[in-house]
């Protein structure tokens, strides 16, 4: 997928999926490319994070996406619709575990992006290799939705900085930070 780091990370055991009340985060499927590229290309999706990704470069990412170790198509229990994205690449910044997530536009303010974010930074807690016992998030400064979740999550700012032009927010996400599971 162009995540910057091995497709293979050892010590780390991909889930099958990671199950939530509504929500199965699983690797994505071929069924699954046509919602996963409208993540990559969607205006509104995309606004804080660079703007729609160029077609050629899409259809790379089609090509490696399915099965990708770390991407998981986030899929509503309910109906089995493709509602979003998690991505979790062990050693992404300085050696730590970077989570990042994209919705559908259509499915925001559902609270399945803070159901999917925090099943994703509890397994990784717990499952992946990383020099310090937490995971990262990097969001645009200006994405407040984004930065409203994080901070829901118990994640805390730690660094700012300025990236693809501009500037740029890093939250550390640890257990005794994030709220219980309901």
């Amino acid at each position: 997928m162009g995540r910057g780091g091995p497709d293979v990370v050892v010590g780390v055991h991909w889930p099958a999926s990671l199950t939530t009340a509504r929500l199965v985060l699983r690797p994505i499927e071929t069924s699954d490319v046509p919602a996963i590229s409208r993540l990559w290309t969607d205006p509104e999706v995309r606004r804080h994070l660079g703007g729609p990704v160029a077609e050629d470069e899409v259809r790379v990412r089609e090509q490696r996406c399915v099965a990708a170790p770390g991407a998981f198509s986030v899929v509503r229990r309910a109906d089995g619709v493709v509602v979003g994205l998690v991505t979790v690449q062990p050693g992404a910044r300085d050696g730590r575990t970077e989570v990042s997530y994209q919705l559908l536009p259509e499915y925001w303010g559902c609270g399945y992006a803070r159901e999917a974010v925090a099943a994703s930074v509890d397994w990784a807690l717990d499952e992946v290799p990383s020099v310090a016992a937490a995971v990262v998030a990097v969001t645009q400064e200006a994405n407040r939705r984004s930065r409203r979740l994080l901070e829901g999550l118990g994640a805390v700012l730690v660094d700012t900085f300025v990236e693809w032009g501009e500037q740029q927010v890093l939250y550390v996400l640890e257990r005794q930070s994030m709220p219980a599971a309901d």
